[in-house]
């Protein structure tokens, strides 16, 4: 799928993503929780695949700057509309284009790095727009792990044009990937009772 059709993907299912309710809103606010505790008054933060905006109006007033960027207009429509603290703007852009402005003290990745077509690259792109001892926080789904069933799943429904393309990783896959970036990790945690979602904390050495 090229990065216009995946976009056109996310602008289609914009309104009903929005709508959705979280399914586990416990384990959400354990993660805010966790990266707002991780965060400095200080912090210039990028925020890459920001989606209807919600994850950065609640992190945003933690720091100085928030950075929220999606390449879906209709996602960055629906995040615009909502009140939103002064220091935080949303740019359009994809994960590969999205690092105009840094070097960043924090780059959060929430939910994206798995939808992203070059992992190494965007990894690698994130390490180098970070300060010296800046930080990566992500959550991302790693399907490789899940039950072959619940894999069956999503094939099918990707078939029909409701799920989009991911890449199939696994826990290890995923840390490997990070580390070879030049990332050291720092944290990793569950939040909730689904263990493949892993949000790890890496720092730029």
């Amino acid at each position: 799928m090229t990065k216009a059709a995946q976009a056109t993907f996310w602008d289609k299912i914009a309104e009903r993503y929005a709508a959705r309710p979280l399914k586990d809103p416990d384990a959400y606010e354990a993660m805010l929780a966790d990266a707002a505790g991780r965060l400095k008054p200080s912090d210039h933060v990028l925020e890459i695949g920001c989606g209807t905006g919600s994850t950065a109006i609640r992190l945003a007033p933690s720091v100085a700057q928030w950075t929220a960027a999606d390449f879906s207009p209709e996602m960055l429509r629906i995040a615009k509309a909502k009140p939103a603290p002064q220091n935080l703007r949303f740019v359009l852009a994809d994960a590969q284009s999205a690092f105009e402005g840094g070097p960043f003290d924090v780059i959060c990745a929430f939910q994206v790095l798995h939808l992203v077509d070059d992992l190494p690259g965007t990894l690698s792109r994130i390490h180098a727009q970070l300060k010296p001892g800046g930080m990566m926080i992500a959550k991302t789904w790693c399907f490789a792990d899940m039950k072959l069933s619940l894999r069956g799943l999503f094939l099918v429904l990707r078939a029909v044009g409701l799920f989009p393309p991911v890449n199939a990783l696994t826990k290890t896959a995923l840390r490997e990937k990070i580390r070879d970036a030049g990332f050291q990790i720092v944290d990793e945690r569950v939040f909730g009772t689904n263990p493949h979602g892993p949000y790890i904390v890496a720092r730029k050495a």
